[in-house]
């Protein structure tokens, strides 16, 4: 996966649209989670695996650039890429483009950090060095 993007496809749900036929603004949040989930898994780590190992990761930012409205039952990809990590903290980036028209709607980043269950940071490489390589692998350099 170094050096290389994650593509996650989805189709936009009705649910996910307001009253202009639009999807939210806060569902793009949920998309980029989606997106992330989908990244880490294919590269080997399941989140809900990290999380029975002690290991959780949240949200530290968001930012998320609206560039073209997304609507009920458009077909999109989303680009996810680790652009930074350091065993500490790691930040993605997403692109969500149309996968008719291949037009880029949406980009956003989101930041992380790595937390034991008592909210406490680890040190990937040294608490767990086999993951820590797996991260690494799938920067972005």
């Amino acid at each position: 996966m170094k050096n290389s993007h994650a593509e996650y496809y989805r189709q936009l749900n009705y649910y996910e649209t307001d009253q202009m036929g639009i999807v939210h603004h806060s569902n793009y949040i949920r998309l980029f989670e989606e997106a992330r989930l989908d990244m880490m898994k294919k590269a080997g780590m399941d989140y809900r695996a990290l999380e029975e190992m002690g290991i959780i990761i949240p949200v530290t930012f968001v930012e998320c650039r609206y560039l073209q409205p997304l609507r009920f039952e458009d077909k999109i990809i989303i680009h996810t890429r680790m652009t930074k990590y350091d065993g500490i903290k790691m930040e993605v980036s997403y692109q969500i483009y149309k996968t008719d028209t291949g037009e880029l709607c949406t980009d956003g980043k989101t930041g992380h950090c790595f937390l034991n269950k008592e909210l406490k940071p680890i040190r990937m490489k040294r608490q767990y060095p086999e993951l820590f390589s797996k991260l690494k692998g799938m920067l972005e350099e």
